[in-house]
Formats: structure tokens, C-alpha cells, sequence
């Protein structure tokens, strides 16, 4: 009987820190051995071995997946494995901790050779550590016992910041647990780094990090974990792990995999509850993230007009800019929108009857809210025909370019004239009406929860349907929200990146050098340039971050400014008229950037002197 010590920490959640002690304790016991456990959980709370228990211990085991102190341990040979593995293979972990005790010197018996001690390392690529004395598992560096290959997509509405950032964060994690994987990113420029059919074929799994809809098909067969980007920017190592915790299609559980087929229901039941309460959501991003191209580029060439004047004259260059942006590209942003919701729901199915659709609610005046319920329903009615409508084997053929799109466009039509049109028209005629008369008191309060919503989740769901929001009234001759939206997405950036050069100290190496960066993500209006400030203290940066945008959406609003571009940042005041009441708005702007950085340091400061006197 062999006596050993195992200490578990998950950074992911306390359940995996807790079933991984389970499972070395039982295979222990199973095995005829003595192990005790230590469980650190994430919160700081933890049941602790004792001195005596660690002086006993012949061998120790450490399933983390986060930095540990192991100082305590010194002297003892030590084995590192994350803690999946630890849940996994329990067995295995155990049996090749205690095949280090044949790589030591006995009292009878010289240290084996290199040589010797390597025919006795641990089976299937998992790496022994001897302990020295120091912390051997960093934050950089996690050990794993097999290295596996991931491949991966990650794509988000507006296809810049999320996008890269979250294919970044996944390459990381999975360097930290030895892992490789490659990520193919769908941003706003298309598809880059793309996966080849032999590198999905001899992937272990699929990561999609995505807010929008992405194809799976080529991945048949494949065990395919869906999250958000969100969560792959925030916990990557969570996302590799239970990616590859996650059974291929079809797969069933065999009985002799104990923890791990609990661990894999667990995480299965997670994700599908997760995308039961994301798919509306997904669907509506992955409408805006193909609207958003033809809104920028409708509402550019709008304020590039504004330069020959407010109203050109018929004929001139500038009414010929006004008909490519106003005329055209605005025309086409309710359908657009539509379609694609559509096509998220149904696939190309729900294309026909959700662009239709969606010019039908342009038409009956029924506006964005229009756009999006003729998307859902376009969607919804296309997959109910695609999925449960059977015709005859060789009438097959005619569903999608027939059936489907005559039946779902003609029901949605119907519905949409019948049903819906009155009661939308009205709802947007009593908000435009509403915001239009919007003035002192009322207006502020519209301006401060707007930039409230732009800072509070950094690009994510909140912060798109401010923007979304703020875009649908452009199509109305509504301004004002547009400024206040992006007054307060630019200040978040930039508030923080000021806060890096007034003072420095309070922020480490790579925050400082993200500072840099998110100066010029601020004034492009990026609003994700300061999530890399947020992961790393979110209590404290968000509620400055927060603050500060919603005093710049305020004033923007108290102070009349309009905008009439839907993006582009400080740039956009370059263009004559694009934007009212200009000096007003950079002051604005300035403010919620001074506010944002007063406040965060604010906080720091707090934080420096609160860790002081605990050391004390």
C-alpha cells in the first residue's frame, strides 16, 4: 500500500475541483492504496492536508488547472495533471504517480540512470515532475498527460474585436493545457485561416465560439462544443476542456466510465441550456452582423452627401450620393436584416421568404421591429416546412427552390398584412413620435441608459441592443441616439487608456501595453478594446467603465448633438454636417473619458490600499 497526497484546483468551477478529488480518492482506495485530499476551491475556500499527512505521503498528486503554491510538498516526488485528466483517468494519473517512487535513490538501491528512469516514466505522453522545491505549474504553463489537436471557428456580429480576440484566447488556453489547436476566424473581411478537411478529419474536436450562425456541416461526425465568445475570451481553458469532455454525435456512455460519463452529461446539459436561451439571440445577432456592413456603408456615403449640403441639388454629385446611401443602401437594411435572421433559423431555406418579408415591413411602414418579427417568422415557418413536410421522393427536389419559398413567403405576407402591419406601424409610430418630442430630463435619462448599456458587457448582447437600437432610428430621421451610443462606446477605451499614462503603477505590463492599443480602438469607437482591462478586474473596471459612458451618453443627448454615420468613430467629425452640434460632442466625449479614468483609478487606488493592509 502505497500513501499519497492529492490537492485539486479547477479554474473553471467548483464541481470539477470536487469530482476530481472524488476520483483519485475512490480509484485509490480501489487500488489498495492511501491517498488523502486537499480541495482549493475558486471562492478561496478549501479543505487542507496536514503537516503529518504531507510528511506520511510517499507520493503527491496535483490535479490543477491554475497556478498552486508546492512549496510545502518539497522534497516529494510530485505528479501534475489537470484536473479533467484527474476525472478521466483517474487510474492511470494514480498508477504513474506512484512509478516515480522507481525513479529515486533507496538506501539499497543507486538513482537509476537516465536511461533506466525513462523506461519507468509514465504511459501515454503524461510528464512527471519531480519536485524541487518551487511552484513548477504557472499560469502560462499547464502540463496535461496527451496532447490533442482542436480545431475551431470563432465569429462574432460585427466581426472584428470578439472575432480575433476570442481565436486568440483559445490558442492560449490551449497552450496552457498542451493542447494545439487552429482557429478559423469568420470576421467582417470573410473567412481567414481556414480549415482544411484533413485537419477537421484528424481533429479530437470542434470549438465554435461564435454569437452568430456558423455552418456545421462539414463537421459531421465530429464532437462539436458550441459556446459563446464571450466565454472563450473569458475562460479558454474551460472551453478546451470541455470541448474535449464533449461525446461525439451518436456516442453513447459506456458503463465503466464513471466520472467521466458524469462529467460529460454535465457539461452536455450546460451547453444545451446554454443555446436554448442564446438561439432568438443568435439569430437576431447574426441578422445585424450582415446588416451592419450595408448600414455603415449606406450611412458613410449619407454624411460624404452632407459636404455639397443638406439638400443637393438635383442632378449634383452630392444628390447622386445621397440616392447610393439614402435611396439604395438604406432601402436594403430592414430587408437584410430580415433575410438573414431567417437564414439563421431555416438556412438558405429561409432566405426568399425572409428578404421578401422584410421588404414587405420596410413597405408597411412597419420599420426595424418590423424587419425583425418578419425574420423570426420567416425563419421559423421555413424550417417548420423544411422538417415536417414530406413529399414523395422524386417531388424532393422542388422543396427548396419551390415549396418552401411559395408556402413561407406566402404565409408570411399574409401575416404580415393581416396581423401584424397595423399594431407594429403604430408601436413605431408612437416611439418615434415619443423620442422625437424627448427633451431635457427625459432625453439625459435616455442618453445615460444607453451608455450605461454600450459599457456594461464590453460588445456583448446588452451593448448590441443599444447599438441595434440606436441604428433602427437612423431609418426614422432620429439622430440623437446614435450620438449618445457612440459617445459612450468610444469612452470606455479611452478612459482606460488614459488611466494607463497618468498612472502607471496600477496597472501591470500588459495592461499598460494594452493601454496603447485601446487608445486607438476608442477613438475608432471599439468598445472591445478595453475588455483585456475588464478580464483582469472586472469588479472595479466595469462599474468605471459603466459610469463614465453613461455620463458621455447623457450629455450627448442634454447638449442636442445628432449623428447621422452609424460608425467610424472621431473620424466621422471630419465630415461636414455628418454630425450636430460637433464641439458639444467632443466635450461630451472628453468628460465621459476624464469620468471613466477619475473612477477606475478611484477604484485601483482603493484596491492597492485594501492589499496593503492585509499585508500588513
Amino acid at each position: 500500500m502505497t500513501k499519497l497526497v492529492a490537492i485539486t484546483a479547477s479554474a473553471a468551477s467548483s464541481a470539477h475541483t470536487q469530482m476530481a478529488a472524488e476520483a483519485l480518492q475512490k480509484t485509490a482506495q480501489a487500488l489498495g492504496h492511501d491517498l488523502k485530499t486537499e480541495i482549493q476551491e475558486a471562492n478561496g475556500s478549501s479543505t487542507h492536508l496536514s503537516q503529518s499527512d504531507i510528511d506520511q505521503a510517499e507520493v503527491v498528486i496535483v490535479g490543477a488547472d491554475r497556478f498552486l503554491e508546492r512549496d510545502r510538498f518539497s522534497g516529494k516526488p510530485t505528479y501534475a495533471v489537470s484536473t479533467s485528466e484527474a476525472i478521466r483517468n483517474s487510474e492511470l494519473v494514480i498508477r504513474n504517480a506512484i512509478a516515480l517512487l522507481d525513479t529515486l535513490p533507496s538506501p539499497r538501491q543507486p538513482a537509476r540512470t537516465p536511461v533506466a528512469a525513462a523506461r519507468t516514466q509514465p504511459t501515454s505522453g503524461l510528464r512527471a515532475q519531480p519536485n524541487s522545491g518551487s511552484p513548477q505549474l504557472t499560469d502560462d504553463q499547464q502540463i496535461t498527460p496527451t496532447s490533442k489537436f482542436l480545431v475551431g471557428i470563432t465569429s462574432c456580429p460585427t466581426g472584428i474585436a470578439h472575432t480575433f480576440m476570442a481565436a486568440e484566447a483559445l490558442k492560449q488556453g490551449a497552450a496552457r493545457l498542451g493542447h494545439d489547436i487552429k482557429v478559423e476566424t469568420q470576421g467582417s473581411v470573410g473567412a481567414k485561416n481556414q480549415l482544411t478537411d484533413d485537419e477537421i478529419a484528424r481533429a479530437d474536436a470542434v470549438v465554435i465560439a461564435a454569437d452568430t450562425h456558423v455552418d456545421l456541416s462539414r463537421f459531421g461526425g465530429k464532437p462539436v462544443y458550441e459556446t459563446s465568445t464571450k466565454q472563450a475570451i473569458h475562460d479558454s481553458s474551460a472551453v478546451i476542456n470541455t470541448a474535449l469532455a464533449t461525446p461525439a454525435p451518436g456516442a453513447v456512455n459506456g458503463s465503466g466510465r464513471g466520472s467521466a460519463s458524469y462529467l460529460e452529461s454535465v457539461e452536455q446539459a450546460k451547453a444545451e441550456r446554454s443555446q436554448q436561451r442564446s438561439g432568438p439571440y443568435k439569430h437576431l445577432l447574426t441578422g445585424v452582423s450582415y446588416m451592419l456592413p450595408v448600414i455603415v456603408a449606406g450611412g458613410l456615403i449619407i454624411a460624404l452627401s452632407f459636404v455639397f449640403g443638406l439638400d443637393p441639388a438635383e442632378g449634383s454629385f452630392g444628390a447622386a450620393l445621397m440616392a447610393i446611401g439614402g435611396t439604395s443602401a438604406f432601402a436594403l437594411i430592414v430587408p437584410v436584416l430580415s433575410g438573414f435572421i431567417a437564414y439563421s433559423i431555416a438556412d438558405r431555406p429561409g432566405l426568399a421568404p425572409g428578404f421578401i418579408g422584410g421588404m414587405l415591413a420596410a413597405n408597411l411602414q412597419m420599420g426595424f421591429l418590423g424587419g425583425i418579427l418578419a425574420g423570426f417568422l420567416a425563419g421559423y415557418v421555413a424550417k417548420f416546412i423544411r422538417d415536417k413536410v414530406n413529399l414523395p421522393a422524386n417531388f424532393e427536389g422542388l422543396k427548396p427552390v419551390l415549396v418552401i419559398p411559395l408556402l413561407a413567403t406566402l404565409i408570411v405576407g399574409l401575416l404580415l398584412f393581416y396581423v401584424f402591419g397595423a399594431p407594429i406601424r403604430v408601436i413605431m409610430e408612437s416611439l418615434t413620435g415619443f423620442l422625437q418630442g424627448l427633451s431635457g430630463t427625459n432625453a439625459v435619462l435616455l442618453g445615460l441608459i444607453l451608455g450605461a448599456m454600450m459599457a456594461i458587457d464590453m460588445g456583448g448582447p446588452i451593448n448590441k441592443v443599444a447599438y441595434t437600437f440606436a441604428v433602427g432610428l437612423l431609418t426614422t430621421d432620429l439622430f440623437g441616439p446614435m450620438a449618445a451610443v457612440m459617445a459612450a462606446g468610444m469612452t470606455p477605451p479611452l478612459g482606460l487608456a488614459v488611466a494607463t499614462f497618468v498612472s502607471r503603477g496600477r496597472f501591470n505590463k500588459a495592461e499598460q501595453e494594452a493601454g496603447r492599443v485601446a487608445s486607438v480602438l476608442g477613438i475608432s469607437f471599439i468598445t472591445e478594446g478595453a475588455i483585456p482591462f475588464a478580464a483582469n478586474d472586472p469588479i472595479r473596471v466595469l462599474p468605471a467603465c459603466v459610469l463614465g459612458s453613461a455620463v458621455a451618453g447623457g450629455l450627448s443627448m442634454l447638449f442636442g448633438c445628432t449623428l447621422r454615420a452609424p460608425h467610424g468613430g472621431i473620424f466621422v467629425l471630419a465630415i461636414p454636417n455628418a454630425v450636430g452640434n460637433a464641439g458639444m460632442y467632443i466635450v461630451a466625449i472628453a468628460v465621459g473619458t476624464i469620468v471613466t479614468t477619475l473612477a477606475v483609478l478611484q477604484l485601483k487606488r482603493r484596491s492597492t490600499a485594501e492589499q496593503a493592509t492585509v499585508k500588513a
